[in-house]
């Protein structure tokens, strides 16, 4: 079985996603509160990571929901833990993102192309796996047990 390797872009500020690189493919995406200005900063897993996710679709899709789902739609599970604790407006200076995208045909049923799709879920628990190595704990809002969603849309909040 071949090693997968921990090969993520610089952190860019959330508000900037799209304009990474690989961002139509299949992926995992880290996103970061951090006070430290980490835009353009070489990746490196960090106790500041709030969350780790995986998409088999596009990572720009997935990085929308996400959006959407701060700003109180519905939608994404990981971002309404970020919500239920944050609001947007308190944390969009200090929301960082990298992400490892995964290149294949994201519609592809062609065994290369889903052993691809395989890989990205495979990394993500990689992913897990060294966070858990280091800080002894899933990031924080990974972390179902310790930390709530909210339940219901307050879309038009902010």
């Amino acid at each position: 079985m071949k090693e997968l390797k921990l090969e993520f872009s610089n952190w860019v500020k959330f508000e900037d996603r799209n304009s990474l690189e690989g961002i139509k493919f299949p992926g995992i995406y880290c996103i970061a509160i951090s006070e430290t200005n980490l835009a353009s900063k070489v990746w490196e897993m960090r106790e500041d990571v709030k969350y780790l996710g995986m998409t088999n679709r596009s990572l720009r899709n997935r990085l929308k929901s996400f959006s959407k789902s701060l700003l109180g739609e519905r939608g994404h599970g990981g971002a309404l833990r970020f919500e239920y604790k944050h609001k947007y407006e308190d944390i969009k200076d200090k929301l960082y993102v990298a992400v490892q995208p995964f290149e294949c045909d994201i519609k592809s049923n062609v065994p290369k192309d889903l052993n691809i799709k395989g890989d990205v879920l495979k990394h993500e628990f990689t992913c897990f796996a060294k966070y858990v190595e280091i800080y002894g704990k899933l990031p924080e809002f990974n972390d179902k047990k310790k930390s709530s969603k909210r339940k219901h849309s307050v879309k038009g909040r902010y």
